[in-house]
Formats: structure tokens, C-alpha cells, sequence
């Protein structure tokens, strides 16, 4: 009973998951619109509401061309290792006061596992697509990840030592105890690392250099079409729901908020998840492509020693004031 239970679980987050990220995409597309003085997507439903199920429809029917000269098997999992990983996140990410799949006490260092696996993904279908521009951009994926993987793991280190757990759930409940309601202020620092960090691991704009459509076409899935080239989508789009979750619970004050909203426990932490889902977009919109040596510039040189900066000031608070 138990294990039906968690499967349901499972699949009802999964699938909650999914609809977000299919309408993600749309309010990308909206929001960007909105900025630029366009409408955005008008024509498949009112308001273009069903342009999600159109491009699911589209891609899923597409035509899946497979260059003569690939590596096949690797060419084949890639995109499957990169979505499987980003799914498997989930698992340790509470969505409300008990409502999480797997409540371990390393949720913080499980994640980081899964997003370096889904990594993996990007850099084998760069290396198994036999093209120079994939093969390319899965190299900068590479570098990139191991960059700013190390700033976003200590950006969080102090966050640890504040709430002196890595579950995540003891995290937002360190938060609610917290003089400020959330660490995002104490922790101004490491919310900034961090907030620069998963940009990156997620490969989304200033720092989409793996993909960089001007310069390697379309990076690292160059070679992928319909719906192989949805599965990378469909990852890119979810790490993006698991980094903007993390932010809300490891900064933000997760679950808690001015005033308790009654049948929806979660309602403070979706708002944030929102607002960080929307500040990607916001981003895309205003910012320029950083050129490779200003990213890894930044990552190595401005974004780590400030994140050790962050751990050596709230080791000191830690001793000295608490």
C-alpha cells in the first residue's frame, strides 16, 4: 500500500511538474512578447493558451532525423539522461510542509548529484554528434558547469551553517525562526552567487554560450530534431522549476509568508517560484550574451571568492553574535 501510495505521489508530481513546464514556455514566449511591444503567441486557442499542446502535437510528429555518422547509442540516451536526472530532483524537493517523495536529510546534496548527472546529458550529445558545433558546445557546457556548479554549492554553505541541516525542509523551517523571516537578507551574498549560478546551470541567457544559436547554430543539439530535441527542452525547462524552487526554499522563507492562506499551504512558495520562473525570463529579455572568457571570468573570479567571502562572514556571526 505503501509503495502505490508514493507512485501516486510520484506521478501526481511529475505530471503538475510537466504542465508547468509546458506553460512555461508560453508565458516565456508572452512575457518576452509583452517586453518587446509584441503580442506573443495569439493564434492556437484564446489568447494563444493552447500554443503548448500545438508545439507538443508538432515536435511529437516530427520527423526524427539522425545524421549518418553519430555515435547511436549515446546519441540516442543523451537526451533521456539529461531529462530522467533533471525528473529525479524532484524527489527531495518538498512543495509544502510534508509534501515531498523522499525527505532525506542531504535533499541539498542530492540535487547537486542529479544536476550534475543531467549535465552529462548536454556534454555526451555534443561528443556522440559527430559536428564541430555540437561537439563544441557541449564542451562549453562542460566547463561552464564545472564553473559555476562550485559557486552555487558554496553559495549555499551558508545557508547550511545558518540553518545547521541540508534538508530542505529544516531549512525553510530554520527560516521561519530567523529574525527576517528568510535568508535571502542575511545571506545577500550567497542569494546573489546563487541567483548568478543557476542561470548558468541552466544554460539560460547571459549565459547560454553551450547553445549560442549566433556562433554553433544550435550548440550542443545541433543534430537533434522532433521529439529528441523536446526532451532537452523539457529538462532545460525543468531545471529551471528545481532552481527557481531552491531559491524560494533556501532563501526565500519556502512555504512560510506574512499571513497563512487557507486549502493552499503551499500558496507563499508557489508566488516565489513564479516570481524566480519570471526573473529568468526578465532576464533573457533585457540582457546580452556574455562572451567565453567574461563567463568564466566572472564564475572563477568574481562569483567563488564571493561566495567564500559569504561562508567566512557567517562563520564569524555564527561564533561571535548567535
Amino acid at each position: 500500500m505503501e509503495f502505490v501510495t508514493t507512485l501516486i505521489i510520484i506521478l501526481a508530481v511529475v505530471a503538475v511538474v510537466l504542465l508547468h513546464v509546458a506553460y512555461a514556455t508560453y508565458f516565456e514566449r508572452k512575457v518576452i512578447g509583452h517586453m518587446q511591444v509584441r503580442m506573443g503567441p495569439m493564434r492556437v486557442g484564446p489568447h494563444g493558451l493552447l500554443q503548448p499542446i500545438a508545439d507538443f502535437v508538432k515536435l511529437f510528429f516530427k520527423e526524427d532525423v539522425v545524421p549518418a555518422g553519430v555515435d547511436r547509442p549515446v546519441f540516442y540516451a543523451a537526451p533521456i539522461i539529461s531529462l530522467v536526472a533533471s525528473l529525479s530532483s524532484l524527489a527531495a524537493v518538498p512543495f509544502a510542509r510534508g509534501l515531498v517523495i523522499a525527505d532525506i536529510n542531504i535533499g541539498l546534496l542530492y540535487i547537486f548529484a542529479m544536476s550534475s548527472v543531467a549535465s552529462y546529458g548536454v556534454v555526451l550529445a555534443g561528443w556522440a554528434s559527430n559536428s564541430k558545433y555540437a561537439f563544441l558546445g557541449g564542451l562549453r557546457s562542460s566547463a561552464q558547469v564545472i564553473s559555476y556548479e562550485i559557486a552555487m554549492g558554496l553559495s549555499l554553505v551558508g545557508v547550511m551553517m545558518s540553518a545547521g541541516s541540508l534538508n530542505l525542509t529544516d531549512i525553510v523551517e530554520a527560516q521561519k525562526a530567523d529574525f527576517f523571516g528568510c535568508y535571502a537578507i542575511p545571506q545577500i551574498l550567497g542569494f546573489f552567487v546563487f541567483v548568478v549560478a543557476m542561470l548558468a546551470e541552466t544554460n539560460r541567457t547571459p549565459f547560454d554560450l553551450p547553445e549560442c544559436e549566433s556562433e554553433l547554430v544550435a550548440g550542443y543539439f545541433t543534430e537533434y530534431s522532433g521529439f529528441r530535441f523536446a526532451l532537452f527542452m523539457l529538462a532545460e525547462y525543468v531545471g529551471m522549476v528545481i532552481m527557481s524552487t531552491i531559491a524560494a526554499l533556501c532563501f526565500l522563507g519556502g512555504w512560510h509568508g506574512p499571513f497563512d492562506v487557507p486549502y493552499i499551504p503551499n500558496f507563499w512558495l508557489l508566488i516565489k517560484i513564479y516570481f524566480m520562473i519570471f526573473f529568468y525570463f526578465w532576464i533573457r529579455a533585457t540582457l546580452p550574451r556574455y562572451r567565453y572568457d567574461q563567463l568564466m571570468r566572472l564564475g572563477w573570479k568574481v562569483l567563488i571568492p564571493l561566495a567564500l567571502a559569504n561562508i567566512v562572514v557567517t562563520g564569524i556571526v555564527k561564533t561571535f553574535i548567535s
